[in-house]
């Protein structure tokens, strides 16, 4: 069977086999509940504890400050929801942006139905968050203020140094959802006046079901869940040891490779100038610049996306058309729409995430793959001018 070409890191990542070796002892001799007291269960907590270290190293955070959650979308609720209950005294107006991961949108839309009120800013073409529009919308009742650290479809790295300076200098809570961002670029949080970070483990290489939420010294935020003392109170529930150790040596692994982006990146621009130079009628989506190494995200006019994946699929070549959180949506991207771009060239959209396990030849591949694939939907579309 033909190996499979892999390039949806931005959906999830494999498992180093490095992480999986570390958390198979935790699943099976190492399997104590760290909040008992005798030795088997003090041997995981001890584990728990050195994880919290691996994943404050990588952000640049106290490990006081990191809380284990189940996923990245846990991470977001916790922050969004923990701080505006915490602090619904002291408003209840909420900005982010309209390109934002479903699990802040559906979150802000939720807590409009509990009496929130929420800005939704826009972008500019290539997914800039309008910084001037930002700073408009902020009013007296404004308590927090959630951007995305990198788009997660179109890799787009927005100015998260200037949002949060924007929201220290009047005093608002200041949330970034960094899952795409975190053990792909550098991100150091003693830098930054950022009040709460997201970020989960199955983007970076480690295992499903387990995430974390930098939560800075002083924030005031109510827990989602009640129940047990876990987390310093902030997360009740007993701890998934064995994801933990997984995240934290992902964690490690990232803080060593995190120059191999530069790799990545030269796979990724190989791709990308390959099929502007065999496709016609093709736009790139996100900032050119300003864009995480490893994503590829275009629209190629006149075929659908969703025909284009199958066909790929059809070739062992594993990509995607938008988020794999939206793929069973028969809407364009949310994102392209809010850049600008049109439903019907949206919804020819492809994404391309390369990970540190991509070859040359596998980029070549695809180059010899996907221009027979549209010339043969184009031929069948009734949208596509003839001659």
């Amino acid at each position: 069977m033909q190996d499979l070409i892999y390039m949806d890191h931005n959906a999830t990542t494999p498992v180093d086999n490095r992480v999986l070796e570390a958390m198979l002892p935790y699943f099976s001799e190492k399997y104590g509940n760290p909040s008992s007291i005798y030795r088997l269960a003090k041997e995981c907590d001890l584990a728990k504890e050195k994880s919290r270290e691996k994943v404050a190293g990588l952000i640049g955070a106290k490990p006081a400050e990191v809380f284990f959650t189940s996923c990245g979308t846990e991470s977001d609720n916790l922050a969004i929801k923990g701080v505006c209950f915490a602090n619904k005294e002291r408003g209840n107006h909420i900005i982010t942006s309209k390109i934002e991961h479903h699990a802040v949108l559906s979150t802000c839309k939720w807590l409009e139905k509990e009496g929130f009120e929420v800005s939704y800013i826009g972008v500019d073409k290539y997914g800039i968050v309008n910084l001037h529009e930002l700073e408009k919308s902020i009013t007296d009742k404004t308590i927090l203020i959630s951007i995305m650290y990198a788009n997660n479809e179109v890799g787009t790295i927005e100015p998260i140094a200037d949002i949060a300076d924007i929201a220290k200098t009047r005093d608002i809570y200041f949330h970034t959802d960094a899952v795409q961002a975190v053990g792909k670029i550098p991100i150091n949080i003693k830098d930054l006046e950022i009040d709460l970070l997201s970020l989960s483990a199955h983007k970076l290489y480690g295992p499903k079901g387990i995430g974390a939420l930098y939560i800075k010294k002083g924030a005031n935020i109510d827990p989602l869940l009640h129940g047990g003392h876990h987390e310093r109170n902030k997360r009740a529930g007993t701890e998934n040891v064995p994801g933990i150790v997984g995240l934290g040596v992902a964690s490690e692994i990232a803080s060593e490779d995190i120059e191999k982006s530069k790799e990545i990146k030269i796979l990724r621009d190989k791709l990308e100038k390959g099929l502007l130079e065999r496709i016609d009628d093709i736009k790139i989506n996100g900032h050119p610049e300003k864009r995480l190494d490893g994503t590829l995200n275009l629209c190629i006019k006149y075929v659908e996306g969703e025909s284009m994946l199958i066909h790929l699929d059809y070739n062992n070549i594993a990509a995607s058309s938008g988020s794999a959180c939206t793929s069973g949506s028969l809407e364009p991207s949310h994102v392209l729409t809010a850049m600008g771009i049109s439903p019907e060239i949206a919804h020819g959209s492809l994404r391309f995430s390369l990970g540190k396990e991509n070859t040359e030849e596998q980029v070549n591949k695809i180059l010899e793959t996907l221009p027979p694939i549209v010339e043969k939907l184009r031929a069948m579309s009734p949208l596509y001018p003839e001659g």
